[in-house]
């Protein structure tokens, strides 16, 4: 759906501490989530303005993050 939010702390609220605790004291982890949260806010914009994109990129950028959200979670899990 257009707009939906993607953020790390909206997917994920019940390890908003572990998130806070990681991104502060991981620098690895911090770079990803701020990689994340680029091209999550890339997306979004893309899907809100309805800027002319084709269909393909798009869906590239949107796995892309996919891929991104799965990396963070396995480092939240561990």
């Amino acid at each position: 759906m257009l707009g939906e939010i993607h953020d790390v702390m909206h997917e994920f609220p019940e390890l908003e501490g572990k998130i806070d605790e990681m991104r502060a004291s991981n620098s690895a982890f911090a770079e990803l989530m701020d990689s994340y949260d680029t091209l999550d806010a890339k997306v979004r914009k893309l899907e809100e303005l309805g800027t002319p994109v084709a269909d393909e990129t798009i869906e590239e950028l949107k796995k892309e993050r996919l891929l991104l959200k799965d990396r963070l979670y396995d480092l939240l899990r561990t």
